[in-house]
């Protein structure tokens, strides 16, 4: 149960009482009968540390792949894929076949 801080608005008295949430705020001092108040402190916890706030995390790491995705292979040339051409050519239309000399 939460402890409750009071302050005799007459008398100056202060104390604290041991009260459910649920319970009506006590109105009458026990030292001289005149009226209280609640007296409101700041919270009794403090965050301390990174990760307490949206800025303190960082991107997303992407998903882990699963185990039936394939391994990519690098080659021995580097980490560059090679480019193939998927060019098609008309029959005839390559590079011609150089003539044969003529020998005299």
């Amino acid at each position: 149960m939460p402890t409750y801080q009071y302050l005799c608005r007459d008398c100056d008295h202060e104390f604290e009482a041991v009260q459910s949430m649920r319970d009506d705020p006590l109105t009458v001092c026990p030292s001289c009968g005149g009226t209280l108040r609640k007296v409101f402190a700041p919270p009794a916890i403090s965050f301390k540390g990174s990760g307490f706030y949206a800025t303190d995390h960082g991107k997303r790491k992407p998903a882990a792949k699963s185990s039936d995705d394939k391994p990519e292979k690098k080659d021995d040339k580097g980490s560059k894929p090679e480019k193939t051409s998927t060019v098609s050519r008309k029959e005839g239309s390559g590079p011609k076949a150089p003539k044969e000399a003529a020998t005299t």
